[in-house]
């Protein structure tokens, strides 16, 4: 695993990611090409200093779900049922066809209710540490691409693009590290919630390497949080596919609010000046989250707000930061994006910035978007596949968080328990997965 770095690489050796890909013989990538995921995840998970951190995560998911807040209390009364147009009859019309070309065991094991422990289960890593659900690469192409229509059915043209693009990149990744085995576009997990309904809460996730999406949604309402994206490269430069990118907007709308802040608030917006410090605090950098707070695992994370308001940028700076939290949310289609971003909108006076790391055109860097009612992380890894020792901006991970509990739809799911008589509705398939973890214990 990565080791801590202290030092940045000049600037002439950080720019491209050809010159990090190593060679076939190289111990990172010795084998990836004979194995399997299952094989390759309990090697992994053997590891003495990959138990510590498994062993911890476990732990902080064994916790009752409460959600991420500043300070340990939850503000309640953020998240209210209402009608802001999700495209629901099209997400039901497309989940009805992936229970129709899934076999009984198949539904069986992604099938769970819709407050199941095993929303929480998700986890970036291209190692599988809980099974709930049914990998892609094992199925069909007719169960694939039904799986697909109904993630297609519930973003944004712009935001099934992303997600698409992200999986490619991955296979991409599989394809220069030779390990298509265990990184390609197919490794993913899916999972279903809930009964599929226009009036009934449901939701289904599809989680795997640099690709995590968890959507809820309840009659004409949706969350799609958590959500990770990234990839290592964020670009293919070869191929049929030449020319992919992935998160781009994410970093060069920040880089821009960052640039074009007064020098006063550029100064108190940098919490910190390099992308790891000695001064940061032992819980602030590990490597395996890096810099990101609101990673898998940290559901009930306390992350005090840092850097500046949103309300002390003048009203041009403002606006970048919209742009900013816009091309996070862009995943959502048209009506429930702009419902979410007039909730955005409504927080601007408890938002806050900040940055880590440089800000000039080269620098690798990571900042935190954080309200009530949304948190936005950015952050530039050094190489997990790639051999880059530092940050670099060819390794890009993204996650979007909906603090005071609202992550999975809980808050929504709540409201709507609240005003239907606390009715819980339930599958009815006999069975449901139970969430099988490696055994590294």
């Amino acid at each position: 695993m990565v080791q801590p770095p202290f030092v940045l690489e000049p600037e002439s050796e950080a720019r491209g990611f050809r010159k990090y890909v190593p060679h076939p013989g190289h111990p990172r990538i010795a084998g990836l090409d004979q194995t399997d995921i299952e094989t390759y995840s309990m090697k992994i998970a053997s590891y003495p200093e990959v138990v510590r951190v498994f062993d911890q995560w476990k732990a902080q998911l064994n916790e009752p779900f409460y959600g991420i807040t500043t300070d340990g209390q939850r503000k309640e009364g953020l998240f209210g049922i209402d009608d802001e147009g999700a495209p629901v009859e099209q997400m039901v019309a497309a989940a009805k066809e992936v229970e129709a070309v899934l076999s009984e065991e198949e539904l069986r094991v992604v099938s769970h209710e819709i407050d199941s422990h095993d929303w929480r289960k998700w986890s970036n890593p291209e190692v599988l540490i809980f099974q709930y659900g049914v990998r892609l690469h094992t199925l069909t192409p007719p169960k694939i691409v039904a799986i697909l229509k109904l993630v297609e059915a519930s973003l944004s043209e712009a935001g099934y693009r992303k997600v698409v693009t992200a999986m490619d990149l991955n296979h991409f990744l599989g394809e220069l590290v030779n390990g298509a085995p265990i990184l390609n576009r197919h490794s993913y997990q899916f999972a279903m919630y809930g009964i599929q309904s226009t009036t009934e809460p449901w939701g289904f996730s599809l989680t795997g390497h640099h690709m995590c999406l968890n959507i809820f949604i309840v009659g004409k309402q949706m969350t799609i949080s958590p959500v990770f994206i990234g990839a290592e490269p964020n670009e293919i430069d070869a191929g049929p596919l030449k020319g992919l990118t992935v998160c781009t907007d994410e970093g060069s709308y920040a880089l821009q609010l960052m640039q074009t802040l007064p020098d006063q608030l550029k100064r108190k917006a940098q919490i910190y000046t390099e992308m790891y410090s000695e001064k940061m605090p032992p819980d602030r950098w590990n490597p395996y989250d890096q810099r990101h707070l609101g990673g898998a695992f940290q559901d009930n994370r306390i992350i005090p707000y840092e850097g500046i308001k949103a309300i002390d940028m003048p009203s041009a700076q403002q606006d970048i930061l919209l742009k900013v939290i816009g091309s996070f949310l862009d995943l959502l289609p048209p009506s429930p994006f702009e419902a979410r971003m007039r909730q955005v909108k409504k927080s601007l006076n408890e938002t806050y910035f900040s940055w880590i790391g440089g800000y000039g055109d080269k620098d690798p860097f990571y900042y935190r978007i954080q309200s009530p009612v949304i948190m936005l992380e950015f952050d530039h890894h050094s190489g997990v596949f790639l051999l880059n020792k530092v940050p670099a901006k060819h390794h890009v991970h993204t996650i979007i968080r909906t603090p005071n509990g609202n992550d999975y739809g809980r808050e929504l799911l709540k409201g709507f328990r609240g005003g239907n008589g606390g009715v819980r509705a339930t599958r009815t398939w006999p069975t449901k997965c139970s969430g099988t973890a490696f055994r590294i214990n």
